[in-house]
């Protein structure tokens, strides 16, 4: 959230904590989360294989097909697929997950991201390679950044255990990428077209970088995000039209 001062390197402890079922040996995970600049030292053999946080499971195969529109009429459509391909990113093997957003079938942002959980559950978010397209060409890669790169920090897009008031940085690149979230509820309902959901974690993000964007997103147990609706510096709604999950 805050640009650090080259003379200053905050370092978050580890805390053992108890080892989730089939997991052998002892686990380090950072408590508390990472916030702002401070630098995070990750461990790759306290990451797991699969991503199966309940609030945001990533098997592969998985696509989310959302819809955003803008009060003045502006619809696209955004595909956010699970791929089997995998980036290894500070030694640890991060799951590539691709971004597609369209409008009229043109394609206008198309985006790799790299996510990885750690054994405790946490699902981190270790970078993306963005690009913005007009008329078919590349305009702007502006937010792209890898951790352990330039300076660059991994951080968290889904907690193990979601808690009111929770918070904890997203990712961090300065003056590029310091996106960053607050837990505000876990008993939320969502309606959107793929249909209803109770019990839904609310999540606010915000990012210094623009102090007046605000958004909240609501998460379903077992799906994802299902709504995420600019609240302050735009008016945009992007809301879960289809599901479809890898065969059993």
């Amino acid at each position: 959230m805050f640009r650090r001062l080259a003379t200053l390197v905050v370092g978050i402890g580890l805390a053992t904590v108890a080892v989730p079922s089939g997991i052998a040996g002892a686990v380090t995970c950072p408590a508390p989360l990472p916030q702002g600049s401070d630098r995070v030292v990750l461990d790759p053999a306290d990451f797991v294989e699969r991503i199966d946080n309940p609030y945001l499971p990533m098997p592969p195969g998985t696509r989310w097909t959302y819809r955003e529109t803008e009060p003045e009429g502006t619809r696209q459509r955004v595909d956010v697929t699970v791929t089997s391909r995998i980036r290894p990113i500070l030694g640890i093997e991060a799951v590539v997950v691709h971004d597609k957003v369209t409008e009229r079938g043109e394609l206008v942002e198309n985006t790799f991201d790299w996510y990885a959980q750690d054994a405790c559950g946490n699902v981190w978010y270790l970078g993306e390679n963005t690009k913005e397209y007009e008329d078919g060409g590349v305009v702007s890669t502006a937010g792209s950044w890898e951790a352990g790169v330039d300076g660059a920090q991994g951080g968290v897009i889904m907690p193990a255990n979601p808690q009111v008031g929770l918070a904890y940085r997203q990712e961090y690149l300065a003056g590029e990428a310091e996106d960053a979230a607050e837990i505000l509820s876990l008993d939320e309902q969502a309606q959107v077209p793929f249909g209803y959901f109770r019990d839904a974690v609310l999540v606010k993000e915000f990012t210094p970088l623009h102090p007046r964007v605000l958004e909240y997103k609501l998460y379903a147990k077992g799906v994802g995000m299902v709504l995420a609706i600019a609240v302050s510096g735009g008016s945009d709604r992007e809301e879960l039209v289809d599901l479809d999950l890898p065969a059993a």
